[in-house]
């Protein structure tokens, strides 16, 4: 073929051709006295020689081909039929030849028949391999290694193919029970998908032998019972009992979920001895939003493990394929996975490609050919498996662990596979797909093929395998008999909440324990070349600390910080530029003007202090408050806080507030203390500067799920902060936080008021005057301008009360805190935000009510944004208000619906 090739180029096969030409182009040795070559002098090579190189870089080619194409033409797909083999290429007399296997086969050469049957085993059998430039080098030798030894087509032990089948006969009779006694009811069926079950159960079992003591799965609505059911071990009885319309939960009160958004954690025993915890967290409606918040959890399990915490716990993620396809965070939480403060050593996903999703086809829900092809972005392996084949299924589980526990990294299992039903139970798929769902209901369930292979190879006895089913059924029927149901009272409903008292928790520090974290803020190591603004900043800290200043927001935060890790409590900060701080306010971490070596004061206080930790995120809210969350469910006797970089971007992660932290507890019992810093407050900076949007947290409050706060000193911060972190009653905090009072001399706090007190969720006028005609209600910044107009026009009719908790409001504080004020003429709600937005509709009822008097509000003009973003115009609104507020008799808006009255 050599010979013909010299002759005419184009006579034969072009990846023939290519070979050729790399060996001809090979360096030649120079003629003596040239200039010297960069490549060393190579051996012309002749005869027999050159023929060995020629076919070993041709074999070498073919084999690079299978792994980056074979996925191709791979047989992944239960719809279609297998692509033929085809070798037309090659002459008879080349299939025949004998080529170098290179180790695709155990003999050093093969016919080139031979070669191509294996690699079309190998890489174009039931599976299909997408690793092939997209890891590093070491992974990708490791997997090829994995792969092309055979490990894929190795004769599975007849237990494992029993245990196999046994995880399908539980998956697919649990589901024909399912749809017999509760017919038409939502359950989001496996059936089509059932290989997912024996899958998951080997990455549990391979994990467990590998060290991991902890697994956490994150998976929508879609065979979500069967997993609870088969993975986890929740009883037939408890899932049967959520079908009944009497159904009431014994373990908390509240509003409830539908059963396909459970969460369940249970403890297996693997083995002998090993037990392991897995976990399946609650999870709404709201496809993928649970993947960060499944990282969060790992990542907080992982951090109080001292010895390979990567090793510790593992996360498992199973999307759909509409799904991982369609949703941002996805690819926000993937972004996540190689980064310091948020990596947790590698995420097995699974898509259960249904290869539909809703009504929605793959042609109209994705412009990639794979729904997993958003894993090249980030070089992650893809296996795609064929879901028809259980064996093969099981053995990509048992590589993707491998791999995970290797390199710590994400790895996908793309199960091409089929859904029975419509998106639930009661859809008609037909309506848009007719001729899939012909070939659906044509398709027998993989449970029955694989039991009939089984069978006819002798690895199961047919009255073995019946005997099997009719456990399995037997078992669910008398779980179905012994439902005992309970009765849905009002009482059982709700919890009933009395007034709201203060949580009873010491948040005041003694001096001396200050003074040590302050003196910490200039302990630095030996050669650490500090920014001199810093070094600065670092030294006033240390006067703050011992009470030669007044301390301010930033000290305040220190301290807060500093003194809950002395005391034991795990402290963790994440959000955009939060190291430092958005406003450069915080400063947390050091950065060596020379080394560029990071050191962050807090982590080291003391020995045995707890761990403190401070991490600017990817620029995303959605996936990095997810995360936080997930973490702070592990953390109770910690502080967690995630920071907005400004307020208003926090809608970035709307999901989180609304189908999280909002009302987790009330649908799922699930608590969570984590702290979210919203910055907050209108300065000219334009509507995408200046508004948190209080009003929506408000609106979110009920049965006291949260804690919205707007803190107006920093020893208030202080104190909230540390009851934050100390109270046992776990909530939610929203505080909103200031930005220009960051530097504010008169926002700034004696050390007596952190060495003594508490929080104080209303604060009475510190400059009362004598005989006041009006009291203005207000929260926030507003109320230092309040404070200076007064200051400026001699005003002496006007008190200041600021509410710095809106919610739980402490009403019997408030009402003691106005009772020297019960006569005056006029009481006002005065507010920076527009008239509909920010605490207006929310308090001013509230106040009416409590006071049992008018409550006239005061507030910038309604408005579609939530601020100007003129500031001639920011200007002119704060001085209308400050002129309505200081006039005789103000006009104002009135709550029961006029303007302006």
């Amino acid at each position: 073929m050599f010979r013909r090739w010299e002759k005419d180029p184009m006579s034969v096969d072009p990846t023939w051709r290519k070979a050729f030409e790399k060996i001809e182009s090979a360096p030649k040795p120079k003629k003596p006295g040239t200039t010297p070559t960069l490549h060393p002098p190579t051996k012309k090579l002749e005869g027999e020689e050159f023929r060995d190189e020629v076919l070993k870089l041709r074999m070498k080619e073919l084999i690079d081909h299978y792994r980056k194409e074979g996925h191709k033409n791979a047989d992944i797909n239960p719809f279609n039929e297998p692509v033929k083999k085809d070798y037309s290429d090659f002459s008879k007399q080349e299939l025949k030849a004998f080529f170098p296997t290179l180790g695709i086969l155990k003999m050093k050469e093969a016919p080139l028949e031979e070669i191509l049957d294996q690699l079309e085993r190998l890489y174009s059998g039931k599976l299909g391999f997408q690793f092939s430039g997209i890891v590093s080098e070491e992974e990708e030798k490791w997997l090829a290694k994995e792969i092309e030894e055979g490990f894929f087509l190795t004769e599975t032990p007849i237990e494992e193919k029993q245990m196999i089948l046994e995880e399908l006969s539980k998956a697919d009779l649990f589901e024909t029970f399912m749809h017999t006694k509760y017919t038409g009811q939502k359950r989001f069926s496996i059936e089509g998908a059932e290989s997912l079950i024996p899958m998951l159960e080997q990455v549990i079992l391979s994990g467990a032998s590998a060290g991991v003591n902890s697994f956490v799965i994150g998976m929508a609505h879609r065979g979500r019972l069967n997993v609870l059911s088969n993975i986890l071990d929740k009883s037939y009885q408890e899932i049967f009992s959520e079908f009944d319309e009497g159904y009431v939960p014994e373990a908390f009160q509240g509003t409830g979920d539908v059963k396909y958004h459970k969460g369940y954690t249970s403890k297996r025993e693997i083995g002998d001895k090993k037990t392991v915890e897995i976990m399946l967290p609650p999870n709404p409606s709201h496809l993928e939003s649970i993947d960060s918040v499944v990282e969060g959890i790992v990542k907080g399990k992982q951090v109080k493990i001292e010895e390979d915490p990567k090793d510790s716990a593992m996360a498992i993620l199973v999307h759909g394929d509409a799904a991982i396809a369609g949703q941002g965070i996805v690819y926000e939480t993937l972004q996540m996975q190689s980064l310091p403060g948020y990596q947790t050593g590698g995420t097995i996903h699974f898509v259960v490609n249904n290869q539909i999703g809703f009504t929605t086809s793959p042609d109209e829900g994705r412009s990639t050919v794979y729904c997993t092809d958003i894993a090249k972005s980030f070089g992650n392996p893809v296996i795609h498996v064929n879901a028809s084949d259980p064996e093969v299924c099981v053995k990509a589980a048992k590589l993707a662990v491998k791999y995970r526990m290797r390199f710590k990294k994400d790895i996908f299992i793309d199960m091409y596979c089929w859904r029975k039903y419509g998106h639930n139970e009661g859809d008609e798929p037909a309506f848009t797909h007719p001729k899939l769902y012909r070939h659906i209901k044509s398709m027998k369930p993989v449970r029955e093929t694989y039991r009939d292979l089984l069978i006819s190879e002798g690895s199961v006895e047919k009255e073995i395998a019946e005997e099997m089913e009719k456990t399995f059924k037997r078992a669910l029927s008398e779980a179905k008999e012994g439902l005992k149901l309970g009765d849905p009272k009002k009482e059982k409903r709700r919890k009933t909440h009395g007034p709201y008292t203060p949580p009873d928790v010491e948040t005041a520090v003694d001096k001396k324990t200050l003074e040590k974290i302050g003196l910490k803020m200039v302990d630095i190591p030996e050669g650490f070349n500090l920014h001199p603004k810093v070094l600065h900043l670092a030294e006033e800290r240390v006067e703050m600390a011992t009470g030669k200043k007044p301390l301010n927001w930033g000290m305040a935060e220190i301290l807060a910080y500093g003194s809950l890790v002395l005391e034991g409590h795990e402290v963790r900060v994440s959000g955009q530029d939060v190291e430092r701080g958005t406003f450069s306010h915080r400063h947390a971490l050091y950065v060596d003007q020379e080394s560029s070596q990071k050191y962050v004061p807090l982590a080291h206080l003391e020995k045995g202090q707890a761990k403190f930790s401070i991490y600017n995120s990817i620029l995303s809210e959605y996936a990095v408050l997810g995360f936080e969350y997930g973490y702070s469910l592990t953390t109770p006797n910690g502080l967690t806080i995630w920071e907005a970089q400004f307020g208003d971007f926090a809608n970035g992660a709307q999901v989180i507030f609304d189908q999280y932290l909002a009302p987790a507890e009330a649908k799922w019992g699930q608590k969570s203390n984590l702290t979210v810093f919203l910055p907050h407050g209108y300065e000219g900076q334009g509507p995408e500067h200046s508004s948190g949007r209080i009003e929506r947290y408000l609106i979110l409050a009920g049965e006291r799920n949260l804690r919205v706060c707007v803190p107006s000193l920093p020893a208030q911060q202080f104190h909230l902060l540390r009851r934050q972190a100390l109270d046992p009653e776990q909530k939610p905090l929203i505080a909103f936080t200031p930005k220009a009072l960051l530097r504010l001399p008169a926002a700034s706090s004696p050390l007596s008021d952190f060495t003594e007190g508490r929080f104080h969720e209303i604060l009475d006028d510190p400059d009362r005057p004598e005989n006041p005609k009006k009291v203005v209600f207000c929260t926030g910044k507003i109320f230092y301008e309040l404070q200076a107009e007064r200051e400026k026009l001699k005003d002496d009719r006007v008190a200041l009360i600021r509410i710095e908790q809106l919610y739980p409001l402490y009403k019997e504080e408030l009402k003691k805190i106005f009772k020297p004020y019960e006569k005056v003429e006029t009481v006002l709600w005065v507010q920076e935000e527009p008239e509909n937005m920010g605490a207006l509709h929310y308090i001013v009822p509230r106040l009416e009510k409590l006071l049992e008097r008018k409550v006239k509000a005061i507030a910038r003009p309604v408005s579609a944004t939530t601020a100007s973003g003129i500031y001639a115009f920011h200007k002119i609104e704060s001085k209308d208000i400050m002129e309505e507020v200081f006039k005789e008799k103000p006009d104002s808006y009135d709550i029961a619906g006029q303007m302006r009255a």
